[in-house]
């Protein structure tokens, strides 16, 4: 933390959103003795109201897993959801408010990007649950590295022993892979684990896949993950949603096994959570078990992922608040991104955005691309 940074922060401003401030920035204000016993007081005791700047408006049951719809102080709505399995409590966490990235196959982008969550929305979706948790997935609403400040300091703020000491082990970030923020992420010194959403094989069914992300070629994204991988020691997983026939041929089985064969490296194969916002044609048992044998018989680490959640819309693909509804008189301008929104993109900018500076994005149904073709030459 630069020293100019840390003396525009007042205990006012600590006390006000506690929340988004590290230990370090609080010792730099408050002295260390202080900072430490309120900084222990605010993970290891129950939340308390006046410190809270997000709080919970609805939860929903399902039998082994359990939705919170958490409204922000600007009125705005996020979803995180708890997975209880046989180890213990996975909490998926959000980023943003929307997304900009427009995957087909996900709801949570369906009313567009509103804004990024600050570091302590992000630490509260923790803070405040009921449940007692021992994994933290950034897989919510958003994309976690286009959010990249709030999400390290974040990070930081749980892991710290003084506080919640969340172990480093636990802690998973999935991405679609934008390029300048893995190259940004492989330098960090937090060796957390790491899920690439990569959904296809080639730039172009890629690029149909994900609409917002043709500024990063897929080679480099693998790469950069791959590097990340080297160079923090962690397997990294590779979710991949089978839509068939479009993504499940032996072109994919080849090309998946030339990038990842004899790599740290589970490819995670997932079926589709249905929304209402496209027309993908959801996998059957048998084509799902089908592809997993074909990676295996290339020489490669695949697990079928269980969907969990469904029931509640709490699935992978699913969480997109009933509350954030975009009003009718902005769906002319569906299809579009903002400029704001685009250099958000481009730029992994850190800093919130309210609703007026971005159009929802279209969800239109999905056309198997078609292969360019090359001309022939003439004799």
């Amino acid at each position: 933390m630069k020293k100019n940074n840390l003396e525009n922060i007042t205990e006012k401003a600590i006390r006000e959103d506690p929340y988004c401030y590290t230990l370090t920035e609080m010792a730099a204000v408050m002295g260390e003795d202080e900072a430490k016993a309120f900084f222990y007081s605010l993970y290891n005791e129950k939340p308390k109201a006046k410190y809270q700047t997000v709080k919970i408006k609805e939860v929903f049951n399902g039998s082994d897993t359990r939705k919170y719809a958490f409204e922000l102080s600007d009125g705005y709505c996020i979803e995180t959801v708890c997975i209880r399995r046989k180890t213990g409590t996975t909490v998926c966490v959000s980023t943003m408010v929307g997304c900009p990235v427009g995957c087909i196959f996900c709801a949570s982008g369906k009313n567009g990007f509103i804004r990024n969550l600050t570091a302590s929305e992000i630490v509260q979706q923790v803070t405040l649950l009921k449940e007692k948790v021992n994994r933290i997935v950034f897989m919510g609403m958003g994309e976690p590295l286009f959010n990249y400040d709030s999400l390290i300091k974040s990070i930081h703020i749980l892991r710290d022993r003084n506080g919640l000491n969340f172990p480093t082990d636990g802690i998973n970030i999935s991405t679609v892979g934008p390029v300048a923020q893995l190259r940004k992420l492989r330098e960090e010194h937090l060796k957390i684990q790491l899920t690439l959403s990569l959904h296809a094989t080639d730039q172009t069914t890629r690029n149909m896949v994900m609409p917002h992300m043709r500024g990063n070629d897929i080679n480099e994204v693998v790469e950069a993950v791959l590097s990340y991988s080297e160079r923090h020691n962690r397997k990294i997983t590779v979710a991949y949603l089978l839509i068939p026939g479009v993504n499940d041929g032996p072109a994919n089985v080849r090309q998946l096994a030339k990038w990842f064969r004899n790599k740290n490296v589970l490819i995670n194969v997932l079926q589709y959570n249905e929304t209402d916002c496209n027309k993908i044609k959801r996998p059957n048992k048998q084509q799902l078990v089908a592809f997993k044998l074909k990676l295996e018989a290339a020489g490669l680490e695949v697990k079928l992922r269980e969907s969990r959640g469904n029931k509640i819309k709490a699935a992978c693909g699913q969480l997109v608040s009933k509350y954030n509804k975009v009003d009718k008189a902005d769906t002319k301008s569906q299809g579009r991104i903002s400029s704001d929104c685009r250099n958000n993109i481009g730029t992994g900018n850190s800093s919130t955005k309210s609703a007026d500076d971005v159009k929802p994005s279209s969800h239109k149904p999905f056309v198997k691309p078609k292969k360019e073709r090359t001309p022939k030459k003439k004799k």
